[in-house]
């Protein structure tokens, strides 16, 4: 379904072609419909308008999940409206409650993410277990730490569009060293990040906010925020984030968590986890590959919440990130190791697992960049039987096949 067919109001002709083409795609192995009404999701600036799915109504994506519930197969997940999330309980009751009728009716499973500092975290929890009090099916996407953005001089930085950064930026980096090392030029960049204009959509980073910002020195915890070591030196963060920049020849990573996603303790993030009705695996590693590494938040389990802090046995941990996962999207044939299931493992030392730090790299088309992020304590990764990887390099065995639906009769 391309992006056109939502950019009026659909007319019946264009449902029924919607509904055909999502029948098909059913048929081929899709696991399901994906879809967003999050007003945060935009094209990328100067456009910066919704994305297409946010111009279609309640009723043309309700129609279209109902369609795909007649067959018996497939799941809806989508990115939920702002109003999920509002401060209003009324406003987030009203969203909540027309959520859960579209389970029933339609019987097909639903899932979204519940970032678990949001004002709506709780009145998720309480959805899941009310939808399937009422018949339907319904399960949240839980993260391990929250949704952030790696920063840094190598990469991105939100002050990178203001006029007095942008200038420096675009110079070698040996030129944007004696720039941040000038104190007149300092002053004048931290003044441009106090009156500039951030930017509020899409995947960019927003405007900074030094006490989710921390300094990455590790993977996995004890991390200190910008705002504290600048509290420290006394010092605007913007010269803290300089100078670290300065004494690691501008490989100083920073990570920017939004604030509505930080859990406010460590009860608030294990009731997410916790609960029956949720999976870990609330991830944007596929999208905005630059700023976003959320890939590692399965090691990040096992190396924080298991080894470090003992919430989970290790038991219960590889549970959440291998059955768990594989049931909740219908794959029977994984996520557990007995005969007839495909034989894809991680061999791995339960002592050492953890993620390593990200590395910038430019080796997209055209020389892109990205961020990569490896892993410590995997000795050896099966795809169907074949080793595949051996120590975290790869060994030449292509095994990997398309994933397709098992419900539709393909593997």
């Amino acid at each position: 379904m391309g992006p056109r067919a939502f950019e009026r109001h659909a007319s019946a002709d264009d449902l029924g072609a919607m509904e055909h083409e999502l029948l098909d795609a059913l048929d081929a192995g899709a696991i399901g419909f994906t879809s967003s009404r999050s007003t945060g999701h935009r094209l990328p600036e100067p456009d910066n308008r919704p994305v297409a799915s946010n111009h279609a109504s309640w009723e043309e994506l309700s129609r279209l999940v109902c369609a795909m519930g007649t067959t018996g197969r497939g799941i809806f997940e989508y990115s939920r409206e702002r109003e999920a999330r509002s401060p209003d309980a009324m406003v987030r009751k009203a969203v909540n409650d027309r959520l859960l009728d579209l389970a029933v009716k339609s019987g097909v499973p639903i899932t979204f993410g519940i970032p678990a500092g949001s004002p709506g975290a709780q009145d998720a929890l309480n959805l899941l277990d009310a939808t399937a009090e009422a018949g339907g099916r319904m399960f949240g996407q839980t993260h391990t730490r929250g949704i952030s953005h790696v920063l840094s001089f190598k990469g991105r930085l939100q002050f990178d569009d203001f006029p007095e950064w942008a200038q420096i930026r675009s110079l070698p980096f040996e030129e944007q060293r004696k720039a941040f090392s000038n104190p007149e030029r300092r002053k004048r960049l931290v003044e441009a990040t106090r009156s500039g204009v951030y930017r509020t959509g899409g995947g960019e980073p927003r405007k900074p906010t030094y006490e989710n910002m921390y300094v990455v020195k590790s993977a996995v915890s004890g991390n200190p925020t910008v705002a504290a070591l600048a509290a420290q030196r006394n010092v605007d963060p913007v010269e803290v984030m300089m100078d670290l920049a300065l004494d690691s020849d501008f490989d100083q990573l920073f990570m920017q968590f939004d604030a509505t996603t930080v859990p406010k303790s460590e009860a608030e993030a294990l009731a997410t986890l916790r609960h029956p009705r949720t999976v870990m695996t609330f991830s944007d590693s596929g999208a905005h590959v630059s700023l976003i590494m959320d890939s590692s938040i399965h090691t990040h389990l096992l190396a924080y919440w298991v080894r470090e802090r003992k919430a989970f046995t290790l038991e219960e941990g590889v549970k959440m990130i291998t059955l768990a996962p594989a049931m909740a999207w219908g794959f029977t044939d994984r996520g557990l190791l007995r005969q007839g299931c495909i034989a894809d493992l991680n061999i791995f030392d339960p002592a050492t697992i953890a993620p390593e730090l990200p590395t910038i790299e430019h080796d997209l088309p055209t020389g892109a960049r990205r961020l990569k992020q490896k892993s410590a304590g995997i000795v050896a990764t099966i795809i169907a039987g074949k080793v595949a990887f051996r120590n975290g390099e790869h060994t030449g065995a292509l095994e990997g096949k398309l994933l397709r639906s098992t419900a539709a009769g393909v593997r």
